[in-house]
């Protein structure tokens, strides 16, 4: 004959493992979950999340302040070998269109490096000038000026 199972409320139900000490309550044990890895480049509260590296007028030098995001990027690099990404140069409308695409092509080009000089591998990178195509602010101010003279870091697959 077939096996028969009993499905009553209270029978064979599933409990988690408990201790007990002489002299205590049983204390239920918490059952081991794996931790939840969130993506680091999506997480807002994760300096990856952050990829833009912006530059004083009329340069390509990366700034003090923005060194430890790209040292961040070049850490994430190294550690995923397979990830590839895209640097995006760009400027304010300041300047003639080609003046604009070489300068957009050397901040590109200056985060890159230091990316390289970081450990991350030539082929994990392409840079590309945008020039002042893709402006992030359109006003006719310095603080829209500001936001658009940027190198933008774009991951593969985004």
């Amino acid at each position: 004959g077939a096996a028969v199972e009993d499905r009553r409320p209270g029978v064979g139900d599933i409990k988690p493992p408990v201790s007990v000490k002489p002299g205590t309550a049983p204390v239920a044990k918490p059952i081991a979950s794996k931790p939840i890895v969130a993506n680091p480049l999506k997480d807002p509260g994760n300096i990856l999340s952050k990829r833009s590296v912006y530059f004083d007028y009329d340069s390509s030098a990366v700034k003090d302040e923005f060194k430890p995001l790209v040292t961040a990027h070049a850490r994430y690099l190294t550690q995923n070998r397979s990830a590839r990404m895209a640097i995006q140069g760009n400027t304010d409308e300041r300047g003639s269109r080609e003046y604009n695409i070489a300068l957009g092509q050397r901040r590109a080009d200056s985060v890159k490096q230091m990316l390289l000089l970081l450990g991350a591998q030539e082929a994990q990178i392409e840079t590309v000038s945008f020039g002042e195509e893709k402006p992030r602010a359109t006003g006719k101010d310095e603080k829209s000026f500001s936001e658009n003279r940027r190198s933008d870091i774009v991951y593969a697959g985004e």
